[in-house]
């Protein structure tokens, strides 16, 4: 669903504001993305740890991997990103980051059925 929501934010970024909006608004929705992806990842190796202590360990471990990582895109973004648009940036951020609400709610509303 974010990957869904990155890319629209990033075509009307594009649409709306030119190229560079357009490329800043996904690298935005990125920095939200990889990190993400990446503690999940991490999350998902520790599914056989059977010590509570341990699996919270892992948890608080991959959570500052998401933050540095995170911090670290943004940091780059000036480097990384031709004519950065630091408000399309920004936006894609958040709107990425937003949809974690959105999934929630849904799930809320509609459970999967195990």
């Amino acid at each position: 669903m974010q990957c869904v929501v990155a890319l629209l934010v990033a075509l009307i970024a594009l649409a709306g504001f030119g190229f560079a909006a357009g490329v800043s608004a996904l690298y935005g929705a990125l920095a939200v993305i990889v990190p993400a992806a990446a503690l999940a990842r991490g999350m998902g190796r520790q599914a056989g740890v059977r010590d509570s202590g341990a699996a919270f360990l892992g948890f608080v471990v991959w959570e500052v991997v998401k933050v540095v990582l995170t911090v670290a895109m943004l940091l780059a973004a000036p480097k990384l990103v031709p004519g950065l648009n630091w408000l399309a940036l920004v936006a894609g951020f958040v709107v990425t980051m937003k949809v974690y609400w959105v999934a929630a709610w849904l799930q809320s509303k509609h459970p999967i059925p195990l």
